[in-house]
């Protein structure tokens, strides 16, 4: 017998074409159909794109997205593990050159959008020196900085699997702590969909961090799911009100966004990908709000990809026609302005563009991240 086909797509897809908008009119959560069954707010956000998100109406008018990604929250050393895993034989043999080819503006030849910065998330323990050290130290020049295509590193460092938490990983996040590119303390917190830690447990090791966090002046990356009670009580009474605060992947009550926003003048929620998925309406609620109740003021939100998951749904309308309605296999930074279109979607076309949005939110990521 012949070898098994391989249904994975073309790592050259991997490269994206240049975001371009109004390339279609942005899909409204509120006609979103769900992807399986009716969602629930208890319900974990599903994995697949609302069907509105992937289909394609010309527009009359579309113009390039130029404004440079900052990407919140990735995870390179993952998502570069996980590229070699799709691609066991792929073009790229060190994540600098996966980095340089996928998230460098493309080619003469096919252009993409340029990745201007990004934060690295550091969050599985063991932290190996020889991993994060080796990624940091790479920016600290100018020469260096070219490694990764000439956008610009930072990282953070914690954990929010409160079992794995130790005085030895916690020695460890300390000394990450020194490293000039070192921008926060993340991600920590506490998710009670999943429990893979005792819930004591995980309330004593999200103080315990906090507490290291606001010693050291550094910003905060949360992860909060299905917690919002507990996340928002230990918040209030462990960090300054005034305090650098990033609540990643936000998919959790609107209520609980408005609260911690309202108490946290320097927070702002992170917005992924599943964004776009039909199951998670909460995502698209909170940004509206945002939106109607102060249509003058930037959104308090930051973009991020969670890479190497949480692909955005609409970003299927934009591939190469032999590949549409095909999933790509990971995400990668460059996907964020198709995560900025479907914001659009939500917040209205007449007063938001695509380059509004990722402005506002590149300017929340270096304001949240100091640099």
């Amino acid at each position: 017998m012949g070898k098994k086909k391989s249904n994975t797509i073309s790592e050259d897809y991997l490269l994206l074409p240049q975001h371009v908008f109004p390339s279609r009119p942005a899909p409204s959560p509120s006609s979103s159909v769900p992807a399986s069954g009716t969602a629930t707010p208890s319900q974990p956000p599903s994995t697949e794109p609302s069907e509105s998100a992937t289909l394609s109406t010309p527009a009359p008018e579309s113009k390039p997205t130029l404004t440079p990604i900052f990407d919140s929250h990735t995870h390179l050393l993952s998502t570069y593990a996980f590229y070699k895993s799709k691609y066991p034989s792929g073009q790229h043999q060190t994540v600098f050159e996966f980095a340089k080819a996928l998230l460098n503006g493309g080619t003469e030849e096919r252009k993409s959008n340029k990745v201007e910065a990004m934060v690295d998330v550091w969050c599985e323990p063991p932290f190996k020196k020889d991993q994060w050290k080796v990624y940091a130290d790479a920016a600290l020049t100018k020469e260096g900085e070219q490694s990764w295509g000439g956008f610009e590193y930072w990282f953070v460092m914690g954990i929010h699997e409160a079992k794995k938490y130790n005085d030895q990983i916690e020695a460890d996040i300390l000394e990450a702590m020194t490293h000039p590119r070192c921008v926060g303390w993340g991600e920590i917190g506490l998710d009670y969909h999943y429990d893979h830690s005792p819930r004591e447990i995980q309330r004593e090791v999200f103080t315990r961090q906090l507490r290291h966090a606001v010693k050291l002046g550094k910003s905060l990356t949360i992860h909060t799911r299905e917690a919002d009670e507990d996340t928002e009580r230990i918040l209030k009474a462990e960090v300054p009100k005034d305090h650098k605060v990033h609540i990643h992947c936000f998919t959790d009550s609107p209520q609980f966004a408005q609260n911690l926003l309202a108490h946290f003048p320097n927070l702002c929620i992170g917005v992924t990908g599943v964004v776009t998925y039909s199951s998670n309406t909460n995502t698209s609620d909170i940004i509206r709000i945002m939106a109607e109740s102060n249509p003058t003021a930037p959104l308090r939100i930051v973009l991020e990809t969670d890479a190497p998951y949480m692909t955005p749904g609409n970003i299927c309308g934009s591939l190469p026609a032999e590949v549409k309605g095909k999933k790509l296999p990971i995400c990668h930074s460059a996907m964020i302005p198709w995560t900025a279109e479907f914001v659009v979607g939500v917040v209205g076309s007449e007063k938001w563009d695509v380059e509004k949005v990722m402005k506002e939110s590149r300017d929340n990521c270096r304001m949240i991240y100091g640099v």
